[in-house]
């Protein structure tokens, strides 16, 4: 059933609420690809631009190829009702349909912490981070980007201590970025694994990496930030544990380091301040996954409900039209990384759709 997973899963404009509500209308992958576009679109559960790539024969022989990529290099490919796949996961708000996995696939079904940080992290940073991973990876997985930065310092810490990782991508599982970090990345699936949402070939481009922190914080039962500029990528983790219930901490840093802003609102807007272990260990030794969202939309006519304030107001200035990210941007005064953020969430309500070149439009019905 893999390659009905895969298929769909490929299909511009039809992400994982979608694909949910797809599968709940038609009872499987298999039955929802052989049923008639037309019909599916009829019903709404679909687009009109997704008719034009149901193409089943093209899209199922694809997917039978990567497949075969997958097992020839040692990827298992995961679909969200095996039972292997990631617990934590599985219960967010649309879930990858897909998940692509290199190396120890037990260490997805182990008690998981993000650990997530600037890129350009100061000493006290990564003393920090090696300090408090070497005892935190003895009771959890440490799950983190493969950024540069904190995430590295997380990553080589836990492997240096014995302990398993787990590196999330922001590309194909076969293509590791930064370059930097390819002996890393092998040393991480000897103990760990490395775990992507893209099929493999999928270049890291800049859209990918919201995703990313999605799925590092949907995999953990909490998520601490070392380091963080006012503006850094691991606040939208951050955001991301906090809509899925997760517990956030943050580590107190000198009050006049830029590459503490960051954690110094979060602890303002109430994360747990951390100064060892045990103040993360106190809030997770009893932590089980929580379902949030009991029920999906039950039809494309309700997408523009279930949007907060911002979406409204950013998917208000959009349409059918596809616009540019930072032309976007601009209209809505809004930095790009914290609108990429926004425009995810938008994505998998099934409110916009992307096109090629970070190009967004309102989702056609």
């Amino acid at each position: 059933m893999r390659e009905y997973w895969i298929s769909l899963n490929s299909i511009n404009g039809l992400g994982p609420v979608r694909i949910q509500r797809l599968i709940e209308f038609c009872g499987s992958p298999k039955s929802a690809l052989e049923t008639p576009p037309k019909l599916l679109a009829e019903k709404k559960l679909i687009t009109s631009s997704c008719v034009n790539e149901w193409k089943t024969g093209e899209l199922l022989d694809n997917a039978r190829k990567q497949l075969d990529f997958c097992k020839d290099n040692k990827i298992t490919v995961l679909v969200r009702t095996d039972e292997n796949y990631p617990l934590y996961l599985k219960e967010i708000f649309a879930p990858p349909p897909v998940l692509y996995v290199k190396g120890d696939i037990k260490a997805l079904s182990n008690h998981a912490l993000g650990i997530v940080g600037t890129r350009n992290p100061t000493p006290y940073g990564v003393s920090c981070t090696r300090a408090l991973t070497a005892k935190l990876c003895e009771k959890v997985v440490i799950t983190s980007g493969l950024a540069r930065g904190i995430d590295t310092a997380a990553h080589e810490c836990c492997l240096d201590r014995g302990g398993k990782t787990i590196a999330v991508l922001g590309c194909g599982i076969d293509r590791i970025y930064p370059s930097e970090n390819k002996n890393l990345a092998e040393r991480i699936c000897q103990n760990g694994a490395l775990v992507s949402e893209f099929p493999p070939g999928t270049p890291p481009d800049t859209y990918n990496f919201p995703r990313r922190n999605r799925i590092i914080s949907g995999m953990s039962c909490g998520v601490l930030v070392v380091e963080a500029g006012a503006k850094s990528g691991a606040l939208i983790t951050a955001n991301y544990a906090l809509q899925q219930n997760r517990t956030v901490f943050a580590l107190p840093g000198p009050i006049n380091s830029p590459m503490s802003a960051g954690t110094f609102r979060l602890i303002k807007d109430g994360a747990v301040p951390v100064s060892k272990p045990d103040d993360i260990f106190e809030h997770i030794s009893s932590v089980s996954p929580v379902s949030l969202f009991a029920s999906l939309p039950q039809s494309a006519d309700t997408l523009q409900f279930g949007l907060d304030e911002e979406e409204k107001e950013i998917w208000e200035t959009l349409s059918d039209e596809p616009v540019r990210i930072d032309i976007i941007a601009q209209q809505c005064g809004k930095q790009i990384p914290q609108l990429l953020g926004i425009m995810l969430n938008l994505e998998l309500k099934g409110a916009v759709t992307q096109i090629s070149g970070q190009q967004f439009r309102r989702t056609l019905l």
